[in-house]
């Protein structure tokens, strides 16, 4: 493993001693990429609805609104794990400014023309492949680049504290994008969200980030690519929280997609009350990431959160439908928020930390194609099941199975070895 490792090397632009030195977790660096992703995320929030209010008004179809969506989503599935091998190959800093800039002028661009009245769905799908496409790239370079701009002590609060900044500006930006829309319309809420972007984007411009230099000659890009595969596939504990990373987001697809279904033909329930119930889930990963943004986790300790978090998280989301009462559900689904927040956040920061700086981009890249493919497979057969079973029982079996997949991996030594890791004490070769 040690002969992977290629020496990180900083740019004539880069302020070596700044990154390395400081333990400052909202340091210039951090605060900057942070600050960006909060006004881009409430954009794309408001974005979203200005978009379908938009797409009704001129098609009269609300099933178009699928279909922009899966434009958006197949090419960014499809060029995931190529964009991937490009992230550890290219500058990092400067695909993550080109793919906000670019994004930004996009939805200008649309924005602007059905603002003059020549804009037409055609340019809204045209905007959603470019969007995929730049998303492709975006997501590896933030994951890669993350672990270089905080101390490795800090990176579990960092990552809780960039994923509750989106989670919270998507909130604040999806109740209240409808009295935005009835007041600026659809057309303005396209230009706030392009310049959103351009915004994070020229924000990014002062970023300082590390380049990996190779101190051997760069592989071609196919055996590049099949390098991240097989570290992916032979560093055993790494595999595992693959695996789990995908069980987890499969089998909640399955579930999630019945809980309206199951609302509107529940008595005593109905689509305002599936709404509350969403928002208090949402308010209770917010919670969650704000609690693990201030405490630390001792490494040692890691480990029982993640199995407790897990565990507990899909009893409450399996036990919820049981009760059939809105108050309890409430209850049930803000804990289940909460920990599943911690839960998926350890995932994350553990990823970063074992996989080496120059495999972040492919291995991220890799997560990423088979969660996003697995989430339309989960979709059709929770419905398909639903149709069947019934909402309730398919709800309740989909997270009772993710709780038994849990319960198994808790007791594989590598994913305890993983999740445990202490970057100040440990090597890599200690864990694999």
């Amino acid at each position: 493993m040690s002969e992977e490792i290629k020496e990180i090397q900083y740019s004539d632009t880069t302020d070596e001693g700044a990154l390395k030195g400081t333990k400052k977790l909202w340091n210039k660096n951090f605060f900057l990429l942070w600050q960006g992703q909060l006004v881009s995320c409430f954009g794309d929030a408001i974005y979203e609805i200005a978009l379908g209010f938009w797409v009704l008004a001129v098609t009269g179809s609300s099933a178009l609104m699928g279909t922009i969506m899966a434009i958006t989503m197949i090419p960014r599935i499809a060029i995931s794990p190529f964009a991937g091998v490009w992230v550890d190959r290219a500058n990092r800093k400067l695909i993550i400014i080109l793919a906000d800039l670019i994004r930004g002028v996009a939805i200008v661009s649309v924005g602007f023309a059905i603002y003059k009245g020549v804009g037409s769905v055609w340019m809204v799908m045209a905007a959603g492949i470019i969007l995929g496409l730049c998303s492709a790239f975006f997501g590896p370079s933030i994951s890669s680049v993350l672990p270089d701009l905080v101390p490795k002590e800090r990176l579990l609060q960092a990552n809780s504290s960039y994923q509750m900044s989106n989670t919270g500006a998507n909130l604040i930006g999806t109740m209240a994008g409808g009295a935005i829309f009835s007041i600026l319309g659809a057309p303005i809420m396209f230009l706030l969200n392009g310049f959103s972007y351009l915004f994070s984007g020229s924000l990014e411009l002062f970023l300082k980030v590390p380049k990996v230099i190779h101190k051997k000659e760069k592989s071609n890009f196919k055996e590049d690519f099949v390098d991240g595969l097989k570290f992916s596939i032979k560093f055993k504990g790494l595999r595992n929280i693959i695996i789990l990373a995908c069980v987890i987001n499969f089998f909640a697809q399955v579930g999630f997609v019945l809980l309206m279904p199951y609302f509107n033909s529940t008595p005593g329930l109905d689509a305002k009350k599936y709404g509350l119930a969403m928002g208090i889930f949402t308010l209770g990963m917010i919670s969650g990431m704000l609690t693990l943004s201030i405490i630390k986790i001792a490494p040692k300790n890691k480990f029982f959160v993640f199995v407790s978090s897990g565990i507990i998280s899909m009893a409450m989301i399996m036990i919820a439908p049981i009760t059939e009462n809105i108050y309890a559900i409430c209850i049930l689904l803000f804990i289940a928020g909460a920990l599943n927040a911690v839960l998926n956040t350890l995932l994350n920061t553990t990823a970063q930390l074992i996989v080496p700086q120059d495999m972040r981009g492919k291995v991220f890249a890799l997560i990423g194609t088979f969660t996003q493919a697995l989430s339309p497979i989960g979709m059709v057969i929770g419905g398909v099941l639903g149709g069947i079973l019934g909402a309730k029982q398919v709800i309740c079996g989909s997270f009772g199975a993710t709780l038994l997949f849990i319960i198994c991996f808790a007791f594989m030594k590598s994913v305890k070895k993983v999740i445990n890791y202490d970057p100040e004490k440990q090597s890599i070769q200690d864990i694999m």
